[in-house]
């Protein structure tokens, strides 16, 4: 029998209301709980992250950092690991795959929040799966890490060792990302594309997906290439674009991977009129600022799978969010993914809380049986495969230095 979540306000409600005195603990008995998040804390990913991490800090502030399970109260530690280097200025594989260890040799963890990367979930996934850990992603869109035929080969078996699931996001997948920009694209006259890549798994696997929704659509692709996203500038890049006059360039990557220096050489160098779309790893203050309002407004777009600010407060959830977030921080989040960190620190309490024990293997089947959640955007569960059944995007533009919201985007079936 599916698992039926209660509204988050009714059961801190009933707690109250029954003014139970839980029991001291068994002599001997740990009762902590600790839940771990591992982003990239170090480099410019940073704005992101900090908002990813407020907000599972409200979803732990909602309980007291602390449950009542089977009649004794446990206290909730969040430890915020960092899986990026100030070398590199973003994930390695070294750092995600100490956190995962780190994580999966300590008795007390019982959730793992992440990754924010594709990539790193790859190296994190199979080692928690097989310690049998729930992993809950704030950020994760690559289709391969959950959906069977739409990846690379043994994905996604190839990180499910144990057999079991044990890894969700809240997030919607590339495959409707992608195919939502490419119909968007058909819908403003941008008919003739070219495709560039940072040749990431997140960043190539969207723009292969946008690539391949094109020309089922009839858009015309020009070319489509992986980049240098360590380059230093574009210029010759753009001069050869120039020749081809492709109206708009989709680039399927983040402004770590140079999203940002890609729209500046673009608007300077490349063909005239041509505008650039890029998916929610650009949707971020980083990229308005890397590139420059004036170089971006009107002519770039990204896609995103929920609502800008602005719109998203006048929704009941949303409005409730943000005055919950302005009590606790007494300030607007800076990025949308503080309510993706939100939501997945409410899934982890809600895991454990409907576990009822602690219990990673418990808690891992909980957290996978959950359905009709009461999420800040509406109400949503996990598919079979591990993904949220909320899977609206929307369509986002630069305008006045800020981004803001143009309209609901088709979403192919």
């Amino acid at each position: 029998m599916p698992i039926r979540v209660l509204p988050l306000l009714f059961v801190l409600a009933f707690g109250v209301a029954a003014a139970f005195t839980p029991a001291p603990p068994p002599q001997g008995l740990n009762t902590t709980i600790k839940i771990v998040s591992s982003l990239p804390r170090t480099g410019s990913a940073r704005g992101q992250t900090d908002t990813i991490v407020d907000g599972i800090r409200l979803a732990l502030h909602e309980v007291g950092y602390k449950l009542t399970l089977g009649g004794t109260e446990y206290q909730l530690e969040y430890l915020d690991l960092d899986d990026a280097t100030a070398a590199q200025g973003a994930w390695t594989i070294e750092k995600e795959t100490m956190n995962a260890n780190q994580a999966r040799l300590d008795p007390d963890v019982m959730v793992y929040i992440g990754t924010y990367n594709s990539g790193a979930a790859k190296i994190s996934m199979p080692i928690l799966n097989k310690a049998r850990m729930l992993m809950v992603s704030p950020a994760n869109t690559a289709v391969g890490l959950t959906k069977p035929g739409l990846g690379e080969r043994d994905e996604p078996k190839r990180y499910r060792p144990s057999g079991g699931i044990n890894y969700l996001r809240v997030v919607p997948t590339d495959d409707f990302q992608g195919a939502a920009g490419a119909e968007w694209a058909k819908e403003m006259g941008r008919g003739k594309v070219y495709i560039l890549d940072d040749n990431e798994v997140y960043g190539k696997g969207i723009a292969d997906l946008f690539e391949a929704h094109a020309r089922k659509i009839g858009l015309e692709v020009v070319g489509h290439e992986s980049i240098d996203a360590k380059a230093q500038e574009y210029t010759a890049l753009m001069t050869r674009l120039k020749g081809l006059k492709p109206n708009l360039v989709y680039f399927g990557g983040t402004t770590q991977s140079n999203a940002g220096q890609l729209a500046k050489d673009l608007a300077v160098y490349g063909p005239n009129d041509c505008h650039m779309m890029g998916p929610d790893g650009c949707y971020e203050q980083a990229m308005i600022k890397s590139a420059g309002a004036t170089v971006l407004n009107d002519r770039f777009y990204v896609t995103f799978g929920g609502l800008t600010v602005d719109k998203l407060k006048e929704t009941p959830g949303g409005k409730n969010f943000f005055e919950k977030y302005n009590d606790l921080y007494h300030r607007d989040p800076a990025e949308a993914y503080a309510l993706y960190g939100y939501e997945c620190g409410r899934v982890a309490v809600e895991a454990i809380r409907q576990a009822g024990v602690k219990d990673r293997d418990a808690i891992r089947q909980a957290g996978v049986a959950i359905k009709d959640f009461p999420g800040v955007t509406g109400t949503w569960s996990f598919d079979a495969n591990g993904d949220t059944t909320q899977q609206e995007i929307f369509g986002i533009t630069v305008r006045n230095g800020d981004f803001v919201f143009v309209k609901k985007l088709t979403v192919p079936r």
